[in-house]
């Protein structure tokens, strides 16, 4: 089986502009690309740190069997929405085994920014 269950991305950072808000493809965002390979559906959980204030969290998602899922951080609203131009890390817990990967949409000016790493997984 491949994956982890404890995940980590130190760098997050959703500006609050974009190029064209109102065309999805093109609003600033950072995902979270989860991938479960195995048969059993993954139930997640991330937490949110920051430099000046408590966690946030944690945000719920499942991600089923032998699948994937593009977790936009913008579309995180519950238990609350997740801060524009605030510095932020995440720590990604699973009940199941999968692979994260963090990619980031920087769309504040027309020349579009898109950076892409694979987390940090805990032996």
């Amino acid at each position: 089986m491949i994956g982890r269950t404890l995940w980590a991305i130190a760098e997050g950072y959703i500006p609050s502009t974009s190029v064209d808000p109102t065309d999805r493809a093109f609003v600033s965002h950072e995902t979270a690309c989860l991938l479960n390979a195995g048969d059993e559906d993954a139930e997640v959980e991330i937490m949110l740190y920051f430099a000046d204030r408590e966690p946030a969290g944690p945000y719920h998602c499942t991600v089923p069997a032998r699948r994937t899922l593009h977790l936009r951080f913008n579309d995180l609203d519950n238990p609350e929405p997740v801060p524009r131009d605030t510095d932020y890390s995440s720590v990604i817990r699973s009940n199941r085994p999968i692979v994260v990967q963090h990619t980031r949409l920087d769309s504040r000016r027309a020349e579009i920014a898109l950076l892409s790493t694979t987390a940090y997984a805990d032996a």
